[in-house]
């Protein structure tokens, strides 16, 4: 086996455990600094990775390393389908692994205006929950940051999503 394949796998696999373990001491008893329950509820955290156009292949070999299901959706398989250039249409508009306690999201970079940079390829991805909890945590949480994307409606849901002040990027998405 390659040696460079080998260090990645390792580093990707430690990241995801420790992750998994950070998320899963989140839903553990209650810390010494208690956090407003309601402002959460019903809506869960999930890594979700942008890539240059090679997703597809991103998430298989994550797919190979861990398991679980994928299911993959290309802009010219979705709603996104008529908005999108031409050379787009190819890239992945959302992928998502999941098997057991592991749930990784991703896409494309979609972007053209915007020049992908390393640093805002990982974002915090907020699903689920009503309408109403998104608002709030998304209020919350875009204090002293950068809105990029506004809680609009979309074909695929309610979507938003801002750099909080601390510079991590925060993605929303409700069907509400």
């Amino acid at each position: 086996m390659n040696k460079t394949k080998a260090i990645t796998r390792r580093r990707f696999v430690t990241t995801t455990v420790s992750a998994a373990a950070a998320l899963t001491a989140l839903a553990g008893p209650a810390s010494a600094v208690a956090a407003p329950q309601k402002q959460a509820e019903g809506m869960r955290l999930t890594p979700y990775l942008l890539f240059n156009g090679n997703c597809r292949d991103a998430m298989e070999f994550y797919r190979s390393c861990l398991g679980g299901e994928l299911e993959l959706t290309k802009v010219k398989n979705s709603g996104a389908k008529g908005e999108m250039p031409v050379y787009q249409q190819e890239k992945v508009l959302n992928a998502h692994l999941k098997g057991g306690v592991l749930e990784i999201q991703a896409s494309d970079w979609l972007r053209p205006d915007e020049t992908r940079v390393l640093g805002n390829t990982v974002c915090m991805f907020l699903n689920g929950g009503s309408l109403e909890t998104q608002k709030r945590v998304f209020e919350s949480l875009s204090e002293g940051g950068d809105v990029t994307d506004p809680l609009n409606k979309q074909f695929f849901g309610t979507y938003g999503a801002l750099n909080d002040r601390f510079g991590v990027r925060w993605m929303f998405l409700s069907n509400g």
